[in-house]
């Protein structure tokens, strides 16, 4: 918490951009937002293409509860476009019954229990991991120092 608090305190910024994983999940990232809210910094989760409907799902829910709510930040999930119009791949709402869907520049929830996205591991199972190269993710050391990738 101490790597923005300096930037958000002198209001070096408008929007707070930080990906909820990297800074420990819901409970950090609505602290974060709080301490934002009392200097006029809004909200801009980070919401790259690699993001789950989960995790999408989950920052959805902070943004509608956050006062201090920017914009969310959204790059689909494995999508087709389609006429400006964003269709999802059937295989992605077969391994998460529920996940957000996008129309006309929207991203809207849904109103299933929870956070409205489940997870079918036997659907999963049909489509094996893809190796990637995540060289990216790794901006810290092992005892915390933040470093460049």
């Amino acid at each position: 918490p101490l790597e923005w608090k300096r930037v958000v305190q002198n209001q070096w910024i408008d929007f707070i951009r930080v990906h909820l994983s990297d800074i420990g999940g819901l409970t950090p990232a609505r602290k974060l937002a709080a301490f934002c809210e009392a200097y006029g910094v809004r909200t801009a989760w980070h919401g790259p293409s690699d993001l789950s409907p989960i995790g999408m799902a989950a920052q959805m829910h902070l943004d509608l509860s956050a006062p201090n709510f920017g914009i969310q930040e959204f790059s689909g999930f494995v999508e087709q476009q389609s006429a400006g119009v964003a269709s999802f791949v059937e295989s992605e709402l077969e391994v998460f019954p529920g996940c957000p869907e996008a129309r006309n520049g929207y991203v809207y929830l849904s109103d299933r229990p929870g956070i409205g996205v489940d997870f079918d591991e036997k659907a999963a199972a049909k489509y094996p991991f893809a190796d990637m190269d995540f060289g990216w993710l790794y901006s810290r050391l092992k005892d915390g120092t933040a470093v460049r990738p």
